[in-house]
């Protein structure tokens, strides 16, 4: 995230670390647990935790959950495989948790 001025970007909501650009969005129409989420392409400033497979609205999936590498909050997980054809989009893609990024602009 080298050069964002006059971009818009998503950061913690604890610490404020950029972590994804309003550019990167596939799609804003994922549940998470706790409410809405986007799918990210990429994301920066994070960490991945171990993978594991998970049970989700949309299959099986292998996934590992993604914390800012500022504070470690768990801001969502990242898409490591998905079993069902049809799922297979998501495969090494981001999903951030809304009531875990801020919108702010630069």
């Amino acid at each position: 995230m080298a050069d964002v001025a006059g971009t818009r970007l998503y950061s913690c909501y604890k610490c404020r670390n950029h972590v994804a650009l309003q550019d990167d969005i596939i799609s804003k129409d994922f549940q998470a647990k706790n409410g809405r989420a986007f799918l990210f392409s990429h994301a920066a400033n994070i960490v991945a935790g171990p993978k594991e497979d998970r049970l989700l609205m949309t299959g099986l999936h292998t996934v590992a959950d993604i914390y800012c590498c500022n504070c470690q909050e768990v801001l969502g997980w990242k898409y490591e495989r998905a079993y069902e054809e049809s799922q297979k989009y998501k495969e090494g893609k981001i999903v951030l948790e809304n009531f875990q990024i801020i919108k702010e602009d630069t």
